[in-house]
Order: C-alpha cells, then structure tokens, then sequence
C-alpha cells in the first residue's frame, strides 16, 4: 500500500483515508479515514463465540456494497497460514462460518447477533465455509501496535517444527507433547543456541510448550534480545539452553 486509500460507506459517502499500518501476518491493516460524525463500532470478543451461535458478514462481495449475509459459528480454533516474503505464520483460532463470503467480503466485519465485531472476514475456503480473523486479546494488541507504531514487532528464533507425543520416558504418566524441532535456520538464534533437528522444545521461559502455537505467542516484541532459557529433550537426555530471540524481519 501507498499511505492512501478510500473509504466508502452504505449511505453514499466516500472520504479519503490514510493507511495507518500494515500486518500480513496477521491479515490486518489499520485505516484512518478523514472525516467527522462516524459512528464506532462496538468490538466484541471471538474468545466468548460458540459453535452454533449467529453472525452476519458485512461487505462488497462481488462489488455490491453494504452487503449483508447470516450464518452461525461452524467451527472454531482454526488456523489459517499468512506469508510475508519468506516468513510465514499461523493465525490461531480463526472462526469459520458458513455466512456466504465471496471475493469483496475480505476486510469487512463479522458481526455476532448483538451487532458487536468478532472477526474480521479474511479468506474463503469453499462453497459455505468462510474465514475470520478473530478479535481478541492478541487481535487487539496487533491493532494498538499498528495504531501507535505503524507495525508490528515480532522476535524470531528460527526453527520450523511441530508438536509431537513426549516419549514414554519423559511422560510417566501418559500424554502430553512439545515442540519438535524439523528444521534449524542457519545462523539463527536457535542455531546458535546449538538446537539441533529432533530437538524436542518441552519449556521455554518457564512456559510449557505442547505445540507451535505456543512457542508462537512467545514471539512477542518484549522478547526480543532476551535470553530465553529453554528446555529439551535430545535423544535421553534433557538439557538447557539460552536462545536470545532477534526481530524478525519482514
């Protein structure tokens, strides 16, 4: 994006805007547009959504503005995979909808019954299966970010991986999972830490990690340059190292 964009409205006005910040990792973008007298929509919170409950899709699909279709809450806690150049994310807890969504509905809001915004709509996945960009905790802090500081920050370690069941060994009493770790970034932090594929990530700052999810919501900007300790499982063995995250650059 240039910096400018336009707003337009279902009652016929249309004002210049100026495009605060951008976050393709997150599918989001804040917009400030010149003008007076605009009513605010109320923001709800995804987190308190459940499976069955109403919500309408507001947007232009297929140009024709204002648009306004219903469905309920299909499914929760989706993922949806963003890209920035090389780097690539997951949107956690993406709410899917069977609302009919076409190209033009992207960036309106999902409404639930009492008129609040849980979501944003962001992709359509099939004939009566939409996606949301959910607003929440996290959704809120990225658009206070992209708001005061026009982007957002994030730290990175570099590893790929994915969750995977403890061994017997190191989960006596049956179940739980980390992170493992598929791939190490050349000259990352974690590469430098000396994280090794088959790595199993258990702990990192104290916090449990069963799943990319959570090792995700660790890559927060206080992290960055903070040695991090870091607990694994290495064949069977345990050990810990420091990993001092690095901002990620997109």
């Amino acid at each position: 994006m240039d910096g400018k964009a336009q707003a337009a409205f279902p009652d016929g006005r249309s004002f210049a805007a100026e495009v605060i910040g951008t976050d393709p990792l997150s599918d989001l973008a804040v917009l400030r547009a010149e003008a007076g007298n605009l009513e605010t929509a109320e923001l709800g919170d995804a987190d308190t959504l459940h499976v069955g409950q109403l919500v309408v899709a507001i947007g232009s699909p297929l140009g024709f503005h204002g648009s306004v279709t219903a469905g309920v809450v299909s499914a929760l806690g989706r993922a949806l995979p963003t890209r920035s150049r090389s780097t690539v994310r997951l949107v956690e807890n993406v709410i899917q909808t069977d609302a009919a969504l076409n190209p033009g509905n992207s960036g309106g809001a999902l409404a639930d019954g009492l008129g609040r915004v849980v979501g944003i709509n962001t992709a359509v996945a099939g004939v009566g299966l939409g996606l949301a960009v959910p607003i929440n905790d996290a959704t809120r802090r990225i658009v206070a970010e992209l708001m005061g500081e026009g982007r957002v920050r994030r730290a990175f370690i570099g590893i790929v991986g994915g969750a995977r069941p403890l061994p017997p060994r190191f989960a006596p009493q049956g179940g739980g999972s980390a992170v493992e770790v598929v791939e190490v970034v050349e000259g990352s932090p974690a590469d430098r830490a000396g994280l090794r594929p088959e790595d199993l990530i258990v702990e990192v700052d104290g916090r449990s990690m069963s799943d990319v999810g959570e090792l995700q919501r660790l890559m927060v900007a206080e992290s960055i340059g903070r040695p991090l300790p870091t607990h694994l499982i290495r064949g069977e063995r345990t050990l810990t190292v420091e990993i001092v995250p690095v901002e990620l650059d997109v």
